[in-house]
């Protein structure tokens, strides 16, 4: 064995089984402590957010058995709610319809507009716009929800009759859009579902912004070389290159306007007991989110509160299965795009 001048041996220069340099000392027992100390920690935090999860759901399942087994009617189908007395008898029927359908009102205004948006400041706006139009979109997600709930029922909400009136005029044949005065078309469904797609549409902005700036250049370029115009340069080479990003953004603001609380219970209008279902989105309601946050004061019973868990329940495990379907999207899109 050979020695060089620095006096270590020739095989100690010898690169590694990688190919790579060796390292000598401390060096290399370092590098590999800190990347079993980080796949350690990060292997942890993954397992405490599914144990959490978990349990959570263990929880609201162990406080809701009792009450539904109480429940003199049946809790998927009926659109009682009466939690008082020996024989209490609630559903969640109402409650799935109002979640239901102001969140689909949002997500129909929101992901469009925001979409919209978010190409604009891509792709067309120039830098001294598209910054200050980022931060502005952006600041409506600093804005706390009963702002917006008290900004609807006061000042918005007022320029929402007239427009109630002119759909009910234009569509009154359809089921969903008849509307007769009552209640106040600021305490309806559909006027709900309008603050929450304002509520929503900075998370798609967002989301949305930051995909659509990372589609690679030469893609672009090669759509321009081509002769494309700048519509179908974005139409071939942007969106589809965003479109799981986009289905993202999408979820998560479905998720934010399934949960809202506050501007919901602000805005909307409870239903009478023993009152007529009615399709109209032109009517008032109550979300699960609402219901809970009106009925707690009222909880004063054990079956009173398990009611409201068992309805809290059902919005975890509706919540749960879209982003469990919006996961699956996502992953059939890239297997495609793959």
């Amino acid at each position: 064995m050979t020695t060089s001048i620095t006096g270590h041996s020739a095989s100690d220069e010898l690169p590694g089984p990688d190919g790579r340099a060796p390292l000598h000392g401390d060096g290399a027992g370092t590098g590999r402590m800190g990347d079993r100390l980080f796949g350690g920690a990060a292997t942890a935090s993954g397992i405490l957010v599914i144990a959490l999860v978990t349990l959570v759901g263990v929880f609201l399942v162990a406080q809701a058995i009792p009450a539904l087994q109480a429940n003199q009617a049946s809790f998927l189908t009926s659109r009682e709610w009466s939690t008082a007395g020996a024989d209490p008898r609630f559903g969640i029927v109402d409650l799935l319809w109002a979640t239901v359908v102001t969140s689909i009102i949002a997500m129909a205004i929101a992901v469009p507009l925001g979409v919209a948006i978010a190409l604009f400041i891509t792709q067309y706006a120039p830098a001294w716009l598209s910054r200050p139009a980022a931060a502005t979109i952006d600041l409506l997600a600093a804005v706390p929800s009963i702002v917006f709930g008290f900004w609807g029922l006061t000042i918005a909400g007022q320029y929402f009759e007239p427009f109630a009136k002119v759909v009910d005029g234009a569509l009154r044949w359809l089921p969903f859009f008849s509307y007769d005065g009552t209640p106040s078309a600021k305490s309806t469904l559909a006027f709900a579902g309008v603050i929450l797609a304002i509520m929503v549409l900075p998370i798609v902005t967002a989301i949305s912004r930051e995909v659509f700036a990372q589609v690679p250049t030469p893609h672009k370029e090669g759509a321009l070389a081509l002769g494309a115009t700048q519509w179908e340069m974005i139409r071939t080479a942007v969106l589809p290159f965003g479109k799981p990003g986009v289905i993202s953004a999408a979820m998560l603001g479905l998720g934010r306007a399934l949960g809202e609380t506050l501007a919901v219970t602000i805005l909307l209008s409870a239903l009478n007991d023993g009152s007529a279902f009615s399709s109209s989105i032109f009517n008032g309601g109550a979300t699960f989110a609402s219901k809970i946050a009106l009925g707690i004061q009222e909880a004063n019973t054990a079956t009173s509160t398990g009611a409201l868990i068992a309805a809290g329940l059902v919005l975890f495990v509706l919540t749960f299965v879209v982003n469990a379907i919006a996961r699956i999207v996502i992953e059939r899109r890239k297997a495609f795009s793959e």
